[in-house]
């Protein structure tokens, strides 16, 4: 995450730091001079993604298919200059970071919140300058760049560490991203995505050895001072005495610079003139303020030494990776073949969180582009939470007698302090036992195939709908299958909004993505808004229950760009909601009319078997909150009315100040494709 205001020091009291370089060039001179090997670039994708994110729209749950093909221009220019790319993600928040992923998370709240109030000031989007990504972006650029058949890792440890390892490892011409930590690491260059032109290749190469010159230090001091400016390792609140000391005595105090850069001459000058030792680190160890754990110098120093990496600052011992390594081989699995695969998986970006869940019993989800104003919808993490349950017992079985492991979620939703994990109970799915894990990942025939299938149902309360899923073209399966799942768990859900889902997977099929960006909206509506966040979030959830079952599904099939597009969504959710009529809906489309009927037939029928009725409510071209309902519009279909219990709804505690509701989360695997012409069964 780096190092607070260190790259804008550079850029502002480092110019010579700060070198313009042609990759082209470099590229081509590093064949010359490495003929056998061709030029390859690292990429720290996580701090890449806001920069690659450039459609116009963001704000209405991400412009996917635009994206995608941002991504595609992206990967061709580096292609034709011969230059190979490796993409890295996260794939673990560690626990040193905790703390600071959560301080994250929380200002992300304040700033959603500032979003959303806009919005309905406005009825449009923000400017760019208050841009947040779309929900489970990082999760999504991941699969898009495996689809486009690039080399894409999700990490074992922090992104950083692994990028700058394989960087150095692998004689990299160097590593693009946004992260100050690359000017610490003692590794290949770094080139910052956010200064390059992507026609001409050119960008800003950070120097580590000027900035050294211009601070007075030497590459074996740059670990140390890192931590004293404070990093992911060492908070900065526990360094304010000590950056006071230092400026008192440092003699490069300049009033005609802000305090933060002052600061970093002055710990510069202090620790310059510390014999590089251990005895010296300890010493300093003693000076702050470290509360109860006098080791975070230490272990905010070793966490940038590479493998094979010494520091004069401590001494050798086993790297941070072969520990890593180690705890990992030793977490509980109860079988040592799905551990593999799912390690395997994870690294290589074929499945989402399956490793974690096992390897650590623990799962997080970032913040979700959600009202917390409105009492009618609960979190994504809420809605979900049921069918991540299921998707847990899938996973971890039965213990001895019947019992069952929690697993630590980390949620970001209103309400959600975020201060401790909540711990969640897994739940059978299917009445009577849980699917043998072992079965489901390595058997093989058409019984299996079909119990995966029926499995990946049972996680989404569809025991019952097989026969007529498997009828759907995959893609459109999967979303009905969301549908049915977020209209039974959400009761405000009215039958304009299931309208606008529909509408929404059968016009999308055939747009291109210049179709979709030349879609002009004349207002923006924030309900839409916030369901458009949800319906992301659903899909994320939809990858997570295909990879605990076994692949049903091609993960192909359940990304955004198959079955979502935030602008399509925003009108065909007003359109509904001013009850236009079901030609204006389908685009004049006839041959629509009767899938539309059966997809909204079989969703509201699937519905009615948990004695959910899906009433009309349209909200106009404003947000209504009241309780108002009546007959479904007659321009479609007739409705019927009874009552519906939420399931789960002793999953609410908590949570009954917002909203009575129950509630509750990332790529491909060489299975069948399951692809099928578009067919819609009638009734």
């Amino acid at each position: 995450m780096g190092i607070k205001g260190l790259q804008g020091f550079v850029e502002r009291v480092c110019p010579d730091a700060c070198k313009t370089v042609d990759l082209r060039e470099m590229a081509q001179k590093h064949c010359i001079d490495h003929p056998d090997s061709p030029p390859v670039i690292v990429v720290d994708a996580m701090s890449c993604v806001r920069y690659w994110y450039t459609p116009e729209s963001w704000v209405c749950g991400g412009q996917w298919r635009e994206f995608l093909a941002i991504l595609e221009d992206f990967i061709k220019v580096f292609m034709e200059a011969g230059i190979k790319l490796v993409f890295f993600f996260d794939g673990v928040v560690e626990s040193k970071k905790r703390d600071e992923w959560i301080k994250r998370r929380l200002q992300n709240n304040k700033e959603i919140a500032r979003i959303f109030q806009f919005i309905k000031i406005h009825r449009k989007q923000p400017g760019r300058e208050m841009f947040t990504m779309p929900s489970a972006l990082p999760t999504f650029t991941r699969f898009a760049l495996k689809s486009l058949g690039q080399k894409t890792v999700c990490t074992l440890q922090e992104a950083d560490f692994e990028v700058a390892t394989y960087g150095l490892q692998h004689n990299c011409i160097g590593i693009l991203g946004q992260d100050s930590d690359y000017l610490i690491y003692n590794t290949c260059p770094y080139f910052s995505i956010g200064k390059l032109h992507l026609a001409s290749l050119v960008t800003v190469m950070y120097s580590r050895e000027d900035l050294c010159r211009a601070l007075g230090l030497s590459l074996t001091h740059l670990p140390l001072f890192a931590c004293l400016l404070g990093n992911d390792v060492v908070p900065e609140n526990l360094l304010e005495g000590f950056w006071h000391k230092c400026l008192v005595s440092s003699p490069r105090k300049n009033n005609s610079y802000n305090r933060r850069t002052n600061i970093f001459f002055a710990v510069a000058n202090y620790i310059s003139k510390v014999p590089q030792s251990y005895s010296s680190l300890k010493h300093l160890e003693d000076l702050l303020p470290l509360g109860s754990d006098k080791t975070l110098l230490y272990r905010g120093v070793e966490s940038y030494l590479l493998p094979g990496q010494q520091s004069p600052w401590i001494p050798p011992k086993v790297t941070s990776c072969q520990m890593f390594s180690l705890q990992q081989e030793t977490a509980m699995c109860q079988d040592k073949e799905i551990f593999q695969l799912a390690k395997e998986h994870h690294v290589q970006s074929e499945n989402y969180t399956i490793f974690n869940i096992l390897s650590k019993g623990e799962i997080e989800c970032s913040n979700s582009l959600e009202d917390e104003s409105d009492t009618e919808i609960p979190g994504q993490a809420l809605i979900y939470r049921p069918a991540r349950q299921h998707i847990y017992s899938i996973l971890l079985e039965s213990g001895k007698g019947g019992a069952y492991s929690f697993v630590k979620e980390w949620f970001v939703y209103f309400g959600n302090p975020l201060k401790q994990p909540e711990l969640i109970q897994p739940v059978q799915p299917i009445p009577g036992g849980t699917p043998n894990l072992k079965t489901l990942w390595f058997a093989k025939g058409p019984d299996v195939e079909k119990q995966r299938y029926s499995t990946f149902l049972a996680c989404f309360h569809l025991h019952d709908g097989m026969e007529y899923l498997q009828g759907l073209e995959a893609p459109v399966a999967a979303f009905c299958c969301l549908l049915v799942y977020l209209m039974m768990q959400v009761n405000s859900l009215s039958m304009e909004d299931l309208n606008a889902f529909v509408a929404l997977i059968l016009c999308l099929k055939g747009k291109s993505a210049a179709e979709l960006a030349s879609l002009q909206l004349a207002q923006v509506d924030s309900r839409g808004v916030h369901l458009g966040a949800v319906i992301v979030r659903g899909l994320s959830t939809l990858l997570m229950a295909n990879s605990a079952c076994g692949f049903p599904f091609r993960m192909d099939d359940l990304m955004p760009w198959q079955v979502f597009d935030g602008k399509l969504f925003q009108e065909k959710y007003q359109q509904s909601h001013r009850s236009c009529s079901l030609e204006e809906l389908l685009e004049g489309n006839e041959s629509l009319y009767t899938p539309f009927e059966n997809l909204r037939s079989f969703i509201c029928k699937a519905c009615m078997a948990k004695k959910r009725t899906i009433y009309s409510r349209p909200r106009g071209d404003g947000f209504i909150t009241g309780t108002r309902q009546r007959e479904f519009n007659p321009r479609f279909q007739q409705t019927h009315r009874s009552s519906f219990v939420p399931p789960y709804h002793n999953q609410m505690r908590g949570f009954l100040g917002r909203n009575p509701q129950p509630q509750g989360r990332e790529y491909r695997s060489g299975h069948p494709d399951r692809r099928r012409r578009f067919r819609v069964p009638s009734w």
